[in-house]
């Protein structure tokens, strides 16, 4: 396995509302793309185009939204995770396994329509990491 290109920086928020005023006032954000609801990861995403990467703001959707532990320990919000692409998610995966590294979960799809996976962050650094199929565009 090779390093691929960082694709994005995942960022959960308490209020996407207030996290876009933020990056269009203060950083001078003008990409910005519509809200996309992801029910079964119980998160609403919103991506912010940068010069050579996105960040990608993480709201919490339900109860049972994975964000409102982080957002427990962290309330205003904060760093979530890097998400790195890769050409070939199964060869990642198994490449990945086979290192013995922590999987959280199946292969899924993920905000950018491709198939994408997560490292248990104490297997990676401290840093939870997602690993996902180059886009196709």
């Amino acid at each position: 396995m090779k390093l691929g290109p960082l694709n994005h920086v995942g960022v959960a928020v308490p209020s996407l509302a207030e996290a876009l005023t933020h990056w269009r006032e203060v950083m001078g954000a003008s990409q910005i793309h519509d809200p996309i609801a992801l029910p079964e990861q119980g998160v609403t995403v919103c991506f912010v185009d940068t010069p050579n990467s996105q960040v990608e703001l993480l709201e919490p959707l339900g109860e049972n939204s994975p964000i409102l532990k982080f957002l427990e320990r962290n309330p205003e919000g904060g760093q979530h995770h890097l998400a790195f692409e890769v050409p070939d998610i199964d060869e990642a995966r198994a490449y990945y396994e086979g290192l013995g590294k922590r999987i959280l979960g199946p292969t899924r799809v993920g905000a950018h329509g491709t198939p994408v996976f997560f490292l248990h962050p104490k297997d990676m650094g401290g840093i939870l990491t997602e690993i996902m199929e180059t886009p196709r565009h």
